[in-house]
């Protein structure tokens, strides 16, 4: 591949198609899109980022997508190193000198990260939810340039508290989150990436526009998502041991209106509680909650500390390295003004929604 700017690639693109079709706005507590693509990949993207299009003038971030136009021959990818724990090939970069592309293994999916330019391409309509991400990463990366963090939490509010709920892969939280869905007036606001600040007049949380992305083990704990499969599949999992059920990954979308009804997402609110689930499946002890501080609990707070990956550029215009980690203080100095409380014993959704009735009804 010859092109090495960003201007190379605007001229190797295709673009009149995305630019000439109707744009879908969207509007995220104070950020503005603008996502630029045609046909049936837009009505999709229409439907699923309804509860946050918007009449939108002059959009803070512009995303084109465009259906293959690939790079023949391909750049030298450099593999982005996962975290801890993750194995596979999953991300790959290319820098150009005022740019970045970063490649998706598993799709061929391929976006070009610039501040003058954004772009998704490759086999996009086959993987719709790589470019729900992307649209996503745009959100993060605002935010985080504003000076707010991305924790790894969802999150719901209701009035004037908001509640986010972190912990492990894997650890609860979608679960949980759900629970919580069944207060009455509660509304939710993210799944799996919450971006938080604090000021002195306290502190507040953003969510993105991604709808629940749930293994079954959650499914054929609430009823309410029972059908979501088919009677069969629900009797096979009633079948399975529990740790397997636990383990078992097999994603699939929860879209938030069709479940719980309209009006139940609200992007951003007040942040005022934070939840860290540090729970055990075969723990002999019933499930508490308790306040800590997480400057005297490291452990804890690097459970909602996230790396914004390999897609991001910090205002400066240079682009974060897979060996850079997360600082401490920033957090710390987000969170200052939230109750945080560590959730141990065992793992008991029953007691979650207890515990969140109470919050809420407080």
């Amino acid at each position: 591949m010859t092109a090495r700017t960003v201007a190379d690639m605007r001229a190797h693109f295709d673009l009149t198609r995305a630019m000439a079709a109707a744009p879908l706005d969207l509007q995220v507590g104070p950020v503005t899109l603008r996502i630029l693509c045609e046909g049936t990949l837009r009505e999709a993207h229409a439907d699923y980022f309804k509860d946050a299009v918007a009449t939108v003038v002059a959009p803070d971030i512009s995303v084109h997508v465009v259906e293959g136009q690939l790079l023949e021959p391909a750049p030298v990818w450099q593999d982005w190193a996962r975290e801890p724990g993750k194995t596979g090939r999953k991300d790959a970069i290319f820098d150009l000198r005022d740019g970045r592309l970063i490649h998706k293994w598993r799709t061929g999916v391929t976006f070009l990260q610039s501040p003058d330019l954004l772009v998704a391409f490759g086999p996009v309509s086959a993987h719709p939810n790589q470019v729900v991400n992307f649209i996503n990463t745009q959100v993060l990366n605002h935010g985080q340039r504003m000076g707010w963090q991305i924790c790894h939490a969802a999150a719901v509010t209701r009035g004037a508290r908001t509640l986010a709920i972190a912990g492990l892969s894997g650890g609860g939280k979608s679960t949980s989150i759900l629970r919580l869905m069944d207060i009455p007036g509660t509304a939710f606001m993210t799944n799996d990436r919450l971006l938080a600040t604090s000021d002195d007049s306290g502190a507040r949380g953003l969510g993105i526009p991604k709808h629940p992305r749930i293994n079954p083990g959650t499914i054929l704990g609430n009823g309410r998502l029972h059908g979501m499969l088919s009677t069969a599949r629900i009797a096979e999992l009633r079948a399975m041991p529990e740790s397997d059920l636990w383990e078992l990954e097999e994603k699939h979308d929860l879209i938030i209106p069709d479940i719980y009804g309209e009006n139940r997402i609200a992007y951003a609110g007040p942040l005022t509680d934070f939840w860290v689930l540090n729970w055990q499946r075969d723990a002999d002890k019933v499930t508490m909650i308790e306040e800590v501080d997480l400057a005297e609990r490291p452990d804890l707070l690097s459970a909602i500390m996230k790396s914004p990956g390999p897609f991001y550029q910090y205002p400066d215009g240079r682009f974060l390295h897979d060996d850079e980690a997360p600082d401490p203080q920033g957090y710390l100095a987000a969170l200052r003004n939230v109750r945080v409380q560590e959730v141990t014993g065992q793992v008991n959704f029953d007691a979650i929604a207890y515990f969140g009735r109470e919050l809420f009804d407080a």
